[in-house]
């Protein structure tokens, strides 16, 4: 009873829970994985032969050129594939598999360090500040071998043996202007581009194959 003589009514909190709508969302049976596989590849495959051949030769407008797409197809494409996945695992629970937050991590990071590594190709920026992050990804990289065949997904796992590959590579490319010797770095860095460009091609069909068309290819 208040000062003025009306009665208040006092809601139990449990009872004021029970009118918050609620809403449950069906787990989906199809993470985006092919997004950011198809990204990731398009970005090696152009990276790659340049590093490798030497073709086009760099000059500004061919740093121009790579460092956008750079950003936009490894770059893009992977960080909006991590973000969903985050949201899915975390915030909707419409999807479940726990290795896929191995995924979620993996693709946000290299999702950010491509919008990185685009920019700095664009305006030409020393590599040398590059170290620590390959050091960094290198890490993440092994992270993702340990929990991908730990959940038996070795096509997943070798493909985070290629990138493994690919930041060890670049460790060492990373060091060439000060150490002429490791020249050659680049050339080694382009082939494993190469090389696991080709990987995430073939997970990128087997994703959709598998999705679509029922086929069961190894993934």
């Amino acid at each position: 009873m208040s000062g003025s003589g009306e009665l208040e009514v006092v809601m139990p909190l449990s009872a004021m829970h029970s009118l918050v709508p609620v809403v449950s969302l069906p787990t989906s049976p199809f993470p985006p994985l092919a997004v950011g596989f198809f990204g990731l590849g398009t970005g090696y495959l152009i990276y790659g032969p340049q590093e490798l051949l030497g073709y086009p030769k760099r000059d500004e407008r061919v740093d121009f050129g790579t460092g956008m797409w750079g950003i936009w197809m490894p770059g893009f494409m992977q960080f909006i594939t991590g973000i969903y996945l985050f949201a899915a695992l975390t915030l909707f629970g419409t999807i479940k598999t726990p290795a896929l937050y191995m995924a979620a991590l993996a693709f946000t990071a290299y999702g950010v360090h491509w919008f990185a590594i685009g920019w700095n190709r664009l305006r030409r920026a020393d590599v040398r500040v590059q170290l620590g992050m390959t050091v960094a990804f290198m890490l993440i990289s092994i992270l993702g071998i340990i929990v991908f065949f730990q959940s038996h997904d070795n096509p997943v796992g070798g493909l985070f043996i290629g990138l493994t590959l690919v930041y060890l590579a670049d460790f060492f490319v990373t060091l060439s202007p000060d150490f002429p010797r490791l020249r050659l770095a680049e050339k080694v860095y382009g082939f494993v581009h190469i090389a696991v460009g080709f990987w995430l091609m073939y997970l990128t069909f087997a994703v959709v194959l598998n999705f679509t068309l029922k086929y069961n290819l190894p993934l």
